[in-house]
């Protein structure tokens, strides 16, 4: 019992640690924020979060792992054998990735912490390398899910597979970015699905009568 409970005290203190860690860093950043400031804040020591973490960029790091950010969370089309609708499931996963941005507090926070509030400076390179690693992470599934669809839709993709891939990413990210500085500016949800279908239609993927791109159902019907 006592064991226990040392272990649910620790786990605590860690937690309080990330909440603390969270709150500053969006409000001063990352690179302003000290670590006797965070413990200050958690109510614990300096102690304490070498206790936990090794460093600034490992407590840095824990942060994120907390929550799943959008971009982050890999299409289900990259599975084996592939999706019948992977443009589909992209749409839905960013759908739900934008929903979470707008509707949970915690996803927003940490993404405009990784976002607006850091700096790749020498101490935080690991930070940096967990960016790009989930930067190219997601660029690789978007692009296995658009040749996919491509092939599915019998289209030739009117730039290279990674190219097209590069301005998805590009293009959810930025308008996930541009409505933290302002979430007032505009709806992102709806916003997020009607660019990222004018995106697809760009790139050759016809429209159905409802403005979306067709699934392989549709295609199968236009050409019964």
């Amino acid at each position: 019992m006592v064991a226990r409970r040392t272990k649910e005290e620790a786990l605590a203190t860690r937690n309080r640690l990330l909440d603390a860690a969270e709150l500053l860093f969006q409000a001063q950043g990352v690179s302003q924020t000290t670590l006797q400031q965070i413990a200050q804040q958690a109510g614990a020591t300096r102690g304490a979060i070498y206790w936990h973490f090794k460093d600034k960029a490992d407590l840095f790091n824990a942060m994120m792992e907390r929550v799943i950010l959008p971009l982050e969370t890999p299409p289900k089309s990259e599975a084996p054998g592939g999706s019948d609708d992977p443009l589909a499931e992209i749409e839905e996963g960013m759908v739900h990735a934008l929903t979470l941005m707008v509707t949970d507090l915690q996803v927003r926070r940490v993404f405009d912490i990784a976002t607006h509030k850091v700096e790749y400076t020498h101490d935080m390179a690991s930070v940096q390398q967990r960016h790009l690693d989930a930067r190219n992470a997601c660029v690789v599934d978007f692009e296995k899910a658009l040749r996919l669809a491509a092939r599915r839709a019998r289209i030739k993709l009117p730039i290279p597979g990674a190219m097209a891939a590069q301005g998805m990413h590009a293009l959810i990210g930025g308008l996930i970015q541009n409505w933290l500085l302002d979430p007032t500016a505009f709806d992102l949800v709806p916003t997020g699905r009607r660019t990222f279908r004018v995106y697809l239609f760009g790139l050759g993927f016809p429209r159905t009568s409802g403005g979306a791109v067709p699934t392989a159902q549709d295609a199968e019907t236009a050409e019964a």
